[in-house]
């Protein structure tokens, strides 16, 4: 690991993969042990966007350390991250959230994890996300597969909507409450079940281990998806914009399945009627 020669400097070999995977884990779990030391404890609990908008002292010492440990490999390299922003423009861009979930985790509730992505002209090529309190590490590479903890992983096979479990979030965000909700409303009636979990990133490592079918979401940010993408897109799903066009990074709505489900979800979903 260190700095890259001028002659690789944009290139992905799956050398320079494993590189920046083990920078990644090691990011990833440096975070986790602050979150669970911390766990239980004074979490310096304060709000952003809005009152229901939690942060805590510990999502910037997590974010703090995962820059830390970037910046000791690839100092050259730039990271967006959800509590500090972006710190300067580079081909490669690291892509975090230090804490998904962290309502969750504010009020002691075991589900939220490490998000980091690695893009690399715009490409994501690594994607990791780590549940501290499983001890469970998703870890994917472009062209490489996704793996839980070191065993491959892949999408459920599950072809028909009335037999899948799928999982969505709302925002934090008064307006649009009301849609969200239609859609939501129109979705459950026609699958088995629409479960909230409240950490999307750890909700598509789910879909990539096929734990879930599917999962839809309407005003997300680039931390929330970027690794998740890439987890189940290796996994051999499917991750596309709310109506089914090829999904970017900066766009808000996502959906995520095993591939077999995708298009009678996002009929389901009619987020072009609903959200018109």
């Amino acid at each position: 690991r260190g700095k890259l020669s001028e002659s690789s400097r944009y290139s992905c070999r799956m050398s320079d993969l494993k590189d920046y995977l083990a920078v990644a884990v090691e990011a990833a779990q440096a975070a986790g042990k602050l979150q669970q030391f911390y766990a239980g404890g004074d979490l310096g609990i304060g709000t952003k966007s809005s009152e229901t908008d939690l942060v805590t002292k510990v999502d910037k010492l997590c974010e703090d350390k995962i820059r830390e440990v970037i910046a000791h490999y690839y100092p050259e390299h730039v990271v967006l991250g959800e509590e500090g922003g972006q710190d300067g423009e580079a081909e490669y861009r690291w892509v975090v959230d230090p804490i998904d979930g962290t309502t969750n985790y504010a009020n002691g509730l075991p589900y939220y994890c490490t998000s980091i992505g690695l893009e690399v002209g715009g490409v994501v090529q690594v994607g990791v996300v780590l549940d501290a309190t499983r001890d469970e590490l998703f870890t994917a590479t472009r062209g490489g597969g996704a793996y839980l903890n070191g065993a491959p992983i892949k999408v459920s096979e599950e072809p028909e909507l009335i037999n899948s479990v799928f999982t969505t979030g709302f925002s934090h965000q008064a307006e649009g409450i009301q849609k969200t909700l239609q859609i939501f409303e129109r979705v459950h009636q026609q699958v088995r079940s629409v479960r909230r979990f409240g950490a999307s990133a750890l909700e598509l490592a789910y879909v990539a281990c096929g734990r879930l079918d599917g999962f839809w979401e309407l005003k997300l940010k680039p931390w929330d998806v970027a690794a998740g993408w890439l987890l189940v897109s290796e996994a051999g799903g499917t991750v596309t914009g709310g109506a089914g066009e090829p999904y970017q990074l900066d766009k808000r709505r996502v959906v995520a399945t095993n591939g077999r489900i995708h298009s009678k979800l996002v009929a389901a979903l009619g987020l072009g009627e609903v959200l018109a």
